[in-house]
């Protein structure tokens, strides 16, 4: 009677699954046209109908950073939407469709199917390129080459970098007659400079400049920690309400497997052995009558039943762990999939971090990283992080493995320094490379 009830709600709920399933494509471009309709109701209220200008002069830059996260956030469940109605239709075939007619199950019509698609088209296309306006206006300071050997990478107003790519791309390849000017180059860089500080404008330019600055950090640094976050929370969240009650239904008190791996056999049997000598000795140095066997079997059958409820939680634990782990991939992947346009300003901002380095900073960190990773003391942390991982998933230790590991990763990653240095970083700040050389030796 149990195992009818039991596969009842198993059939009801893989039967429920399945209308899930096939409900996909509806529901995919319903969240879809609600976050245009969000978008679309912001537009009208705020920017009298018109697209919403991050840059615009109507808010201040708090209000437009509020206007800005909602249109993100949208624009992203929006366009994800999209996706899975696209996917789904796609793996929908007439098989389903006559599955969903037979369980009463009416989809929408092509005409309003039509309708809803064109009206969030409609919305999207408008910022079909606010992702890299947003990150053009945050990497506008970059300078469009780094400086070789230049500590520190100048910041110069948007409007005077712009004209100095612009005079750059109108410049004509010259001779070596060309390349010697009437004035010395500092004379001239002088009197730029000077006219910078005289322009009128040049203060708001600066003040924009730092903004855009300001905003790239903050930026960078929030989406370093979701980077961190996001994973971390989905794993714990996935192992609490998702992996661990299904593991724990599975695995029974009784039927669950106590050891997942001999070297857990191995601990558990040693941690036996280890009570009973101490449990004798502690009768021995006593004034207590010596314990009988029967007594002494009793203790070790409490202690070993002890053991092997205590292995078989961390048997458990570990087979949460690799079904969490994967929870925690998939977000860690969607995060960077759905985040272009961070992750290009996370890259102009560690550019901008590593040009601001000294020389000497540099290579020292160069040194650190390389000791730290294919160094001579490297292969013990890699032996203790491999052990880690394989006993987070519950897998044994395999030495050849570890070994082998060891023997080949930390030299592919040597090479991998090593051509990094000659090919980038010889070519961006020779002195840095001839710094590291001078510390490494």
């Amino acid at each position: 009677m149990k195992n009818f009830v039991f596969s009842q709600k198993i059939y009801s709920f893989l039967l429920a699954a399945y209308r899930w399933y096939l409900q996909t494509p509806e529901r995919s471009l319903h969240q879809a046209y609600d976050a245009a309709l969000k978008i679309k109701e912001i537009e009208d209220k705020h920017f009298n109908g018109n697209k919403i200008d991050t840059g615009s002069a109507m808010y201040s830059n708090s209000v437009m950073d509020y206007f800005e996260s909602d249109l993100n956030k949208l624009l992203k469940t929006a366009k994800m939407r999209l996706t899975e109605f696209r996917a789904s239709r796609w793996f929908l075939n007439e098989e389903n469709q006559k599955a969903a007619d037979k369980a009463g199950i009416e989809f929408l019509s092509p005409a309003f199917v039509l309708e809803r698609l064109n009206f969030i088209d409609g919305v999207i296309s408008k910022y079909t390129t606010v992702s890299e306006e947003m990150t053009s206006k945050v990497v506008a300071v970059k300078s469009p080459t780094p400086q070789i050997d230049s500590p520190i990478t100048p910041v110069l107003p948007p409007k005077i970098a712009t004209k100095d790519m612009e005079n750059k791309s109108d410049k004509k390849p010259k001779g070596k007659t060309d390349t010697m000017g009437v004035l010395p180059r500092s004379i001239l860089s002088t009197i730029s400079r000077l006219q910078v500080e005289l322009d009128p404008n040049s203060e708001e330019e600066v003040i924009q400049s730092f903004r855009q600055a300001q905003r790239r950090t903050i930026i960078s640094i929030r989406f370093i920690l979701l980077l961190i976050i996001v994973p971390l929370l989905t794993h714990q969240i996935a192992k609490a309400f998702v992996v661990g009650p299904a593991v724990d239904r599975f695995r029974t008190t009784e039927e669950a497997q106590v050891f997942l791996n001999s070297e857990m056999e191995e601990e558990a049997l040693g941690e036996l052995q280890r009570f009973e000598e101490r449990i004798k000795f502690e009768n021995l140095i006593s004034n207590a009558p010596p314990l009988s066997v029967e007594n002494i079997e009793l203790e070790l059958k409490d202690k070993a039943t002890e053991i092997a409820e205590e292995f078989r939680r961390e048997s458990s634990n570990s087979i949460k762990n690799v079904f969490a782990d994967m929870f925690s991939v998939v977000a860690f992947i969607w995060l960077m999939v759905t985040s272009k346009s961070s992750i290009a300003v996370l890259k102009d901002f560690f550019d901008h971090i590593v040009y601001g380095l000294s020389d000497s900073a540099k290579a020292f960190i160069i040194i650190l990283f390389t000791d730290i990773f294919v160094g001579f003391h490297s292969p013990h942390g890699w032996e203790v992080l491999l052990e880690g991982v394989s006993r987070h998933w519950g897998l044994p230790a395999n030495r050849d493995f570890i070994f082998l590991f060891i023997a080949t990763f930390p030299v592919i990653l040597d090479t991998i320094f090593k051509y990094w240095i000659f090919r980038y970083l010889n070519r961006i700040s020779p002195s840095a490379v001839a710094t590291y050389r001078n510390m490494n030796e």
